[in-house]
């Protein structure tokens, strides 16, 4: 094991420089306040608008807790992002959909993360992109 390079430590340090590019790009302040993973729990239900999602479709694609998850949409729901409706087929179920103002925030989101998937991709290769995401989703594998 190389000593002077740990991948727990390398993940934290790229996390803290993706939050500050996002803190300069002055996302935080244009997108309401909005917190990361609320602005990647609203992409998710901006891309799946064609299927219903409920609170366990999120803890299971973002790896969070059924607790975690509940915080978090009731905040969301209460900042106006999002709306829990009742479903024909099961009265238990609640799906989660997206309000106009979350749908105006997700605009802006893509805007940003494509700016940033560029800075990050620039002078990577296919192919190294490719090793990058196998040995990540080789890694969330260990640590499920």
């Amino acid at each position: 094991m190389q000593k002077d390079k740990y991948i727990g430590m390398e993940l934290d340090k790229t996390r803290n420089m993706l939050q500050r590019a996002f803190a300069r790009a002055d996302l935080r302040i244009r997108l309401d306040k909005a917190t990361n993973k609320n602005s990647w729990i609203i992409s998710y239900l901006a891309e799946n608008t064609d299927k219903d999602i409920f609170q366990r479709d999120i803890e299971d694609k973002f790896s969070l807790r059924r607790s975690t998850v509940s915080t978090m949409l009731t905040l969301m729901e209460k900042k106006g992002y999002i709306e829990r409706q009742s479903v024909d087929y099961d009265a238990r179920l609640k799906k989660i959909v997206l309000t106009p103002k979350a749908a105006e925030i997700n605009r802006q989101l893509l805007e940003g993360i494509t700016a940033s998937e560029e800075q990050m991709r620039r002078g990577i290769t296919d192919e190294e992109l490719e090793v990058f995401f196998a040995v990540l989703a080789k890694i969330q594998k260990n640590l499920e």
